[in-house]
């Protein structure tokens, strides 16, 4: 084994913080290494023809390059090993730029020097071990698994459905949509959100591509690339499987007769609904379910009020979760977001006072402003505060980082809102206005 070790100045970037020569000496008496240079530039013209002439002229059989990210030039370096006749699978960067001298640049000269020989050693182990691959070619199927019900997966799901692929779209919620079908409008357009995401839901629904499977999610999966087999967990609806929207009368008589209300999370806990629903206008597939656990029959009362009701005897009390077992060639992981738990943040009272609320919450507050009479008294007040960076840019709950939405989103609340009630008095208390 013959390895030969380039270490980059890369200008001053490195040399001024990490002793380039002291590290090129380490390398040389390391094993198996029969060639060290130290280089202004390795990335250069002049820098590569070095390279490629040791190669032929040194007999090398590896190469180690130490210097940037291997983001920047891991293609450079492996295209050049290529053309002079080796394994571009024995070719390893050593990243002591963004790693050690970008990273150290206060640092003592010793240290960061020190940490650069420990890239380089570890570069050499990978370089001893690695192994000459051949790149295969597999054909790639058409069957597709999406993860995710929402915007993202939906949009992917009907992409990959018209490119000719079989999609299974997973979503463990009763309805596609996600977090997209509580906004009234999207920004900067003001457009339309559900004008937007009905079409493509409805769309979802109707495909031949498409396999829909909600109120559903992903148990186990096997095997590797290009050949996953799924155990998917379907939850049941408690109605006959011929309740759909074609067969169901949508008479609303079941949903009369439920003597339960529980809080409606397709209306951010603002308002109710019953045991038996259907999550929402908007809702694919739009169909009743049954909430197993506000439902006083399936929590083992006597209650059968909606079934009696029913003129068609749709509901099935004795339906269980379904395993369901797919074969897909490729996965899309599409599960989208949580918003952040403002009671962490105890300061604002959020969950303590009615008046405080989260965005997605605001949400539906303009709707009903814009459309409805308010859903509450609370909603009727005049001055509203948006307090920007709860629950980011926060060293006390370590997320330190920018949201990168906020300041954007409440441009659109305050604007919304002020369109729906020009009498509404809206002040942005923000640390730094991102938009």
């Amino acid at each position: 084994m013959r390895i030969g070790v380039y270490v980059c100045h890369c200008g001053t970037n490195i040399a001024k913080v990490v002793d380039v020569e002291e590290v090129a000496a380490f390398a040389k008496v390391q094993p198996d290494v029969a060639l060290v240079r130290d280089f202004r530039n390795m990335c250069s013209g002049k820098g590569q023809k070095l390279i490629r002439d040791d190669i032929k002229e040194h007999n090398l059989d590896r190469v180690l390059v130490a210097a940037c990210s291997p983001h920047f030039h891991t293609k450079t370096f492996t295209r050049l090993v290529m053309i002079a006749g080796l394994s571009p699978y024995h070719f390893e960067m050593a990243n002591i730029r963004e790693q050690c001298s970008w990273a150290h640049t206060n640092a003592p000269k010793s240290l960061a020097t020190l940490k650069a020989k420990a890239l380089v050693n570890a570069a050499l182990a990978n370089l001893r071990n690695s192994e000459h691959l051949e790149k295969q070619m597999m054909p790639m199927g058409k069957r597709v698994l999406v993860v995710g019900g929402g915007v993202a997966g939906i949009q992917a799901s009907l992409d990959l459905a018209d490119m000719g692929h079989e999609v299974h779209l997973v979503e463990k919620k009763p309805t596609i949509g996600g977090n997209m079908a509580f906004l009234t409008k999207t920004f900067p357009t003001e457009d339309c959100a559900a004008c937007i995401l009905a079409p493509k839901m409805s769309d979802v629904a109707s495909h031949p591509n498409i396999s829909l499977h909600t109120s559903s999610e992903v148990e186990k999966i096997f095997g590797h690339r290009l050949h996953f087999d799924v155990v998917i967990r379907e939850q049941p609806r408690y109605l006959s499987l011929e309740a759909s929207a074609d067969t169901c009368m949508g008479c609303d008589i079941c949903n009369e007769a439920c003597p339960v209300e529980v809080s409606n999370e397709y209306d951010m806990n603002l308002t109710t609904r019953k045991a038996i629903y259907i999550p929402s206008s908007l809702a694919i597939p739009y169909k009743y379910l049954i909430d197993n656990k506000a439902c006083l029959h399936l929590q083992g009362g006597d209650c059968s009020l909606c079934a009696e009701a029913c003129p068609s005897d749709f509901m099935r009390f004795d339906q269980e979760d379904e395993l369901k077992e797919l074969t897909v060639d490729t996965i899309v992981i599409a599960t989208g977001y949580d918003i952040f738990d403002a009671t962490e943040k105890k300061v604002y009272g959020y969950g303590k006072y009615e008046n405080v609320v989260n965005g997605l919450e605001m949400e539906i507050i303009v709707d009903r402003l814009a459309e409805k009479p308010p859903l509450r008294e609370m909603d009727k007040k005049k001055r509203i505060a948006f307090v920007q960076c709860v629950g980011s840019r926060d060293e006390q709950i370590g997320r330190e980082y920018c949201s990168r939405v906020c300041c954007m989103y409440a441009t659109k609340l305050a604007t919304l809102t002020k369109f729906a009630d020009p009498t509404k008095e809206i002040c942005i208390f923000y640390t730094d206005l991102r938009a």
